[in-house]
């Protein structure tokens, strides 16, 4: 199929050799989100769609997985007794989570999930075609699924492929550097600003290029860029600061995941990667010399630290609920030996801890160990047994760990905070704006493992079902759509100039945000690590922006615009956990906060940690964040949406169907704001 692109006309005086399109609706990002929405898009009739990306092999989905990568759906298997409503249930008892989005969420899951069936997606079945199930972290039921390390690649591989049949268009290799948006019945999203490295016509500048379009659907991942710790691909930056710089409301952004995760390949070690107990050493910052288990301290005996070990391959996000006396406090020895200390972990599969023993281990890990037939040998021949391509994975991306131990850290993993939408993901304050996929902050504190591939897969749904029912005409203003675009491209140029005369290149800039966030932002929080670290980021920001940072060529000067939404994300998200760990949120979901008052993580750590518990009243609230046009940033507690009990008589939803109001906005009343906006 021939793209359905419309040239447009920028304003008088901004450089004519700048190419500007007019899209109906303009996907940014190719992840599995991304690509269904243009999927459904397509399929509902709204044929004029454009997916615009750095490219369709990068990115998160495409590039990350773990032991067991999960996609969590409505049980279908087997006589256990599921319905949308009881999924929802377990969606909001996480805590901080609208209800009318838990309900959503469980409600199109099986419809999402058959979708990727369709596709091609290999989810396994029995002999009578049921969709057999697992139980999950934070999961009552056996509603997990997977098709293994890579459920995530197989979803998109399934994507792409039809999107190429369908001839959908993709241009690949571009940057978004700035969301357009105009003040238009509120304010509304026009399209976006990119930037393609490969198109500069010398050493120094890349191409700009404009696309104004009716709809924008912003599926750009999370904040991948943020830490120096993560487990985020390397390609991958995310980029929800471009939302934030237009004002769109965000939910939740504290609210993150972390997990032990290897850093020359990034991967999570869980599942199988802990549960055949392998080694922990430390060494000096030069890998080499002063080798030590540093574990051993820390526990009355062998059995207890590697039974905890075994534990981390269930639990493997770091949780604060199993911070003192659990198995997350091997995720803190590992931040004390690494930031604190600064020395290298590593696991070692190469031999048994000291002092391992079947017979010392919990009744729960020698059983397991058992009906897996790996009893006997060291960590790499109970891998072998239980899980070789876990071994494969890693020979793949030249690490040999028969012959290597392997490096990790404590890294970042997910975001389950991101920008405020409602329940046809349409952002809450900016129309014909959706965010999507990891970007979308729907999830609350605590959600099952494999709710985000979920929650990906009904956000493109439910905004190519609104954009098809709503908003398939044209309303936009074009004249005022273009004229944002002239303003965003007459300030990207002058910060460019100004850019090629700073004193710090955007490398050194980036690896000091990252090093911030990661200290001060991550699992570990403290109020006087957070005042500080907002004061520094904030003086960043300003730096960046007013003076630029220096870069060379077209790819460089990609990264180094890219440095300029990072800041802005790194500020929001800083003061946004300043803000909670003042309020007295307390130890919640991923993340402890250290305080004098609290009570001992381990009573062979010193004095410095001690951690506040939760108050668990705060679970009733759902944290809003917003930017000004000044870049000063509010942060307000709003009540969570409760769960909807709708009218499910069939005439009356057929009636609403028929008539369209299903579409129609709701208010809500009283501080939770506006509902299924």
């Amino acid at each position: 199929m021939q793209e359905s692109i419309i040239r447009c006309e920028l304003p008088t005086g901004v450089n004519s050799d700048i190419p500007c399109r007019t899209v109906h609706t303009l996907v940014l990002g190719s992840g599995a989100a991304g690509l269904s929405a243009a999927l459904q898009l397509h399929s509902l009739g709204v044929e004029d769609v454009l997916i615009v990306t750095e490219g369709l092999q990068m990115g998160t989905s495409i590039n990350t997985g773990s032991d067991k990568q999960t996609y969590y759906k409505l049980s279908l298997c087997g006589a256990e007794m599921d319905s949308p409503r009881l999924m929802a249930e377990t969606f909001y008892a996480g805590g901080s989570m609208h209800g009318d989005l838990a309900l959503v969420e469980a409600a199109l899951s099986s419809r999402a999930f058959f979708n990727l069936v369709g596709l091609g997606v290999a989810f396994p079945t029995d002999r009578y075609g049921q969709y057999a199930g697992y139980k999950t972290d934070h999961d009552p039921r056996r509603r997990a699924t997977s098709v293994g390390p890579y459920t995530s690649r197989e979803m998109c591989k399934s994507l792409i492929r039809e999107v190429n049949r369908r001839g959908i268009p993709v241009h690949e290799g571009r940057k978004a550097v700035a969301l357009l948006t105009v003040a238009e019945a509120g304010h509304r999203a026009a399209g976006a600003v990119v930037i393609n490295p490969a198109a500069g016509a010398d050493g120094r500048k890349a191409a700009f290029e404009v696309y104004l379009a009716e709809n924008v659907v912003f599926a750009l991942g999370g904040p991948g860029g943020l830490y120096a710790a993560s487990v985020y691909p390397a390609c991958h930056l995310g980029g929800i600061g471009l939302a934030l710089a237009a004002g769109a409301e965000a939910a939740n952004l504290p609210e993150s995941q972390f997990g032990m995760a290897s850093t020359k390949f990034r991967w999570n070690v869980s599942g199988t990667y802990m549960q055949v107990i392998p080694r922990f050493i430390s060494t000096a910052a030069d890998g080499l010399s002063d080798t030590r288990e540093f574990f051993d301290t820390f526990f009355a005996s062998p059995g207890e630290r590697d039974s905890l070990v075994f534990l981390k391959g269930y639990q493997w996000p770091f949780d604060a609920r199993k911070a003192a006396g659990g198995s997350s406090i091997l995720d803190i020895l590992v931040y004390q030996e690494t930031v604190i200390m600064g020395r290298r972990v590593f696991l070692d599969y190469r031999a048994n801890p000291s002092g391992f023993s079947y017979d010392g281990l919990s009744a729960e890990a020698r059983d397991y160990l058992a009906r897996s037939k790996a009893t006997t040998g060291n960590p790499l021949d109970r891998l072998r047994t239980m899980n070789p391509k876990a071994i494969e994975l890693y020979r793949e991306h030249g690490i040999d760990l028969a012959g290597e131990p392997l490096e990790i850290a404590v890294c970042a993993q997910h975001n389950n905070g991101g920008l405020s939408g409602g329940i046809w993901w349409e952002s809450t304050n900016i129309a014909h704006l959706f965010p999507i996929g990891e970007v979308n902050g729907s999830h609350g504190i605590y959600r099952p493992g494999g709710a985000a591939l979920n929650a990906g897969q009904v956000g493109g749904m439910r905004a190519a079902e609104f954009i098809a029912a709503k908003y398939a005409g044209a309303t936009m203003d074009a004249g005022a759509a273009a004229e944002s675009a002239g303003q965003a491209l007459a300030e990207l140029a002058a910060w460019t100039d100004r850019a090629c005369r700073a004193d710090r290149d955007w490398r050194e800039e980036r690896d000091e945000l990252r090093a911030r966030m990661s200290r001060a932002g991550a699992h570990i929080r403290s109020v006087t690590e957070l005042g500080e670290a907002v004061t520094a980021a904030r003086r960043q920001m300003e730096r960046i922006l007013n003076a630029g940072c220096r870069f060379e060529g077209g790819d460089e000067l990609a990264e180094a615009l890219a440095n300029r939404q990072l800041c802005l994300a790194q500020l929001a998200y800083l003061e946004a956990i300043a803000f909670a760990v003042d309020a007295g949120v307390g130890s919640r979901g991923s993340a402890v906060v250290l305080d004098a008052r609290g009570q001992p993580l381990h009573a062979k750590l010193g004095t410095d940690w001690r951690f506040l518990p939760e108050d668990e009243a705060f679970r009733e609230f759902v944290l809003q964040t917003t930017v000004s046009a000044d870049l000063s940033i509010r942060h307000a507690w709003v009540n969570r949406r409760p769960l909807p009990e709708p009218d499910d008589w069939f005439e009356t939803v057929w009636s609403a169907y028929r008539d369209k109001s299903i579409y129609e906005k709701e208010r809500c009343s009283g501080p939770a704001g506006p509902c299924g906006v």
